[in-house]
């Protein structure tokens, strides 16, 4: 048996968070996607849902964490790595914390609302009671044109401001 390198898993769930992504794209949300990883097995996928169900709080990264305390049947999340198409936002990042993944995953940084080490770093804030070991810029270009594509073409046709 072929083993992979660990880009090579990342590129591979990374993949899978971007067709997530497009699932909101279709659906008319900002094309965010993530997946959860637990022990090497998928246990959630999701994606931005704030559209959808007017909801604020319905950003891929809490949705997807639900989907897996769900899946373990526990909010801790131990042994998890989250893959996300987008440096998550403050709201995101300190919900990754109070889960305690182990790792995360995203592919194109945000200079306005990140906070993995973007704007802020909460995910490895040593103030807090636990940390994430962050790998960022897998599939950065295809993650980064998927937003791009997306707010042009909103753009275009004058639609309200989605973000």
């Amino acid at each position: 048996m072929i083993e992979l390198s660990q880009q090579e898993i990342d590129e591979r769930y990374m993949r899978m968070a971007i067709d997530a992504a497009l699932v909101a794209q279709e659906n008319g949300d900002v094309p965010i996607g993530t997946v959860i990883v637990h022990e090497g097995r998928l246990i959630a996928k999701a994606y931005n849902q704030r559209e959808q169900l007017q909801d604020p709080t319905a950003h891929a990264e809490i949705i997807a964490l639900t989907q897996a305390a769900a899946a373990l049947k526990m909010w801790r999340l131990h042994g998890g790595t989250i893959y996300v198409t987008l440096e998550p936002c403050p709201m995101c990042a300190g919900a990754l914390v109070l889960a305690r993944l182990d790792r995360l995953v995203y592919g194109c940084a945000d200079p306005k609302t990140g906070a993995c080490g973007s704007l802020y770093d909460i995910v490895r804030d040593g103030r807090l009671n636990h940390r994430l070991a962050v790998t960022s810029g897998v599939l950065a270009d295809d993650c980064t044109r998927l937003l791009q594509d997306f707010f042009q073409q909103r753009r275009r046709g004058n639609d309200a401001d989605p973000a």
